[in-house]
């Protein structure tokens, strides 16, 4: 998954994604805790979401020593992609989302100091599909896990575009 430069507000987030050649995953249902909570404002949480491609994880290990810095980002961009399936599933459609706030928790080795760099191959996919709605406040961290020894996890905050 290679990631551009893109910043037309005007654009349909849908047409975005498939100039991108990508297509929103399905989003499935785990009977142990929901995908995402709306409150009452009309914000939406999405639950943290892995780099799952229909249905297993790619890749594992610990970024800056089993995994490179260019395999989490491809990661990212699908943990980001997934969570952006659940945001459109939540709002009711790809081109109602507005990225609020953006949670990243990368696994990393002892001294890697890159997180911001792995997250950016996330934030730049929100831009690309949803331009000016897309762009938000965002937290990089190194963690010593993850579930199911996944390199990358992120979680959002979302809402309906105005």
């Amino acid at each position: 998954m290679s990631i551009h430069t893109w910043t037309d507000t005007d654009t349909d987030p849908g047409a975005a994604l498939a100039a991108l050649g990508l297509e929103l995953p399905e989003v499935g249902d785990d009977p142990k805790y929901i995908n995402w909570r709306g409150s009452r404002d009309g914000t939406v949480y999405v639950s943290g979401q892995l780099p799952y491609r229909d249905g297993s994880l790619p890749l594992t290990g610990v970024v800056g020593d089993t995994v490179e810095v260019e395999a989490a980002r491809e990661l990212m961009a699908t943990a980001t992609l997934n969570a952006l399936a659940v945001a459109a599933d939540a709002l009711g459609g790809l081109e109602r989302v507005r990225i609020v706030q953006m949670l990243v928790f990368v696994l990393s080795a002892p001294g890697f100091g890159e997180q911001s760099r792995v997250a950016d191959a996330g934030s730049e996919l929100l831009v690309q599909v949803l331009g000016e709605h897309g762009r938000h406040a965002r937290t990089a961290i190194g963690v010593a896990g993850l579930p199911r020894n996944s390199p990358v996890e992120v979680q959002m905050v979302c809402e309906a575009r105005a």
